[in-house]
């Protein structure tokens, strides 16, 4: 286990790490902006003072950029959290929040939200997107534990609540939308952050920092959970309280960055392994972790997913994929957890 002098240097490490590549992927694009350009103006922005640059230049860091590599950032971080929830209080290091169905059921109901008109708003998308976790995490956790609760169990049940979800969602598609609307929730479904606005931001920055919070609180209850629940309830951990509060603030989590920027797989699956290899298992230390490198891997691939085919935009859910099914291999033939 490393030292806490040393963990502190990599935490501040990676938040200087995190804030230069916020600042750097801003600058990628087709307008002539510099990272100078980007401090220059939000140092204005927050002096309330003149930055020298054009409406325009100011337009495209403050409406389009920023808050796009702002949510990528958050995004990741959320979905960094979730898989280091789900891996400890499930004991499995397959699970996340894609691979679980819980991402697929956020989207049928977001999907429900948008192609039948039912809620309004922001708040009725992410509590469409809400409901649909929690039904499909619960789907997944009764299928599982009928079926005998191991950790294969868990994960075909998971299989099956991505693939009845993702049926749902295309049922509905089908049925209620029209070619328009066809166009927009698939792109959308695939990942994209395209369309971020600032109250999206707001809205993700709350329940991400709410999440970060409970994870912090909840650190050697999640210690406890990696010898198993009885373990934990032997050490004194309220295991039913504690995982209603994890999983609930989980689907939360979920369901606010699904219906902000569609379903991102593996993001939850590969950043908690790679914090683990970094600063080992203890809690305390692997949530942060997780946090700060989930951040600052949407926000590259996000950059990447802008850039590599432009002038279209390649699905941020394509380019986590590619790198996350490989990832998801190399899990799987690791051979102490498929015994």
């Amino acid at each position: 286990m490393r030292r806490p002098a040393t963990v502190l240097v990599l935490w501040l490490a990676g938040l200087a790490v995190l804030v230069a590549s916020a600042a750097a992927v801003i600058t990628i694009g087709p307008s002539d902006l510099s990272a100078s350009d980007v401090i220059r103006s939000v140092s204005a922005r927050l002096a309330g003072t003149d930055s020298g640059l054009t409406r325009i230049e100011e337009g495209i860091i403050w409406n389009l950029r920023l808050p796009r590599a702002l949510m990528a950032a958050l995004a990741g971080a959320g979905l960094g959290l979730c898989g280091v929830i789900l891996q400890s209080l499930l004991r499995n290091p397959l699970a996340d929040p894609y691979i679980l169905g819980i991402s697929s059921g956020a989207s049928t109901g977001a999907v429900l939200i948008v192609v039948l008109g039912v809620g309004a708003g922001a708040v009725g998308l992410t509590g469409g997107a809400f409901a649909g976790a929690l039904l499909a995490f619960g789907f997944v956790m009764v299928l599982a534990f009928a079926s005998g609760g191991t950790t294969d169990r868990v994960v075909l049940a998971g299989v099956a609540a991505t693939q009845l979800f993702s049926a749902l969602t295309s049922f509905v598609v089908y049925i209620a939308a029209d070619a328009e609307q066809t166009r927009g929730v698939l792109f959308w479904l695939l990942g994209s952050l395209a369309d971020i606005r600032w109250s999206d931001v707001a809205v993700c920055a709350v329940v991400v920092c709410l999440g970060l919070a409970l994870c912090l609180l909840h650190t050697s209850s999640l210690d406890a959970f990696t010898f198993g629940q009885d373990s934990a309830a032997s050490l004194g951990v309220d295991v039913a309280r504690t995982r209603l509060v994890l999983l609930g603030a989980t689907a939360l989590m979920t369901a606010v960055i699904v219906s902000t920027c569609g379903a991102i797989g593996f993001v939850g699956l590969v950043l908690p392994h790679a914090a683990r290899a970094l600063v080992g298992g203890r809690h305390r230390v692997l949530v942060p972790t997780t946090a700060l490198m989930g951040a600052i891997f949407l926000v590259w691939i996000d950059a990447v997913s802008r850039t590599v085919l432009a002038p279209q935009e390649l699905p941020i859910g394509v380019a986590t994929a590619l790198i996350g099914v490989p990832a998801f291999v190399g899990l799987l033939l690791r051979r102490e957890w498929t015994r």
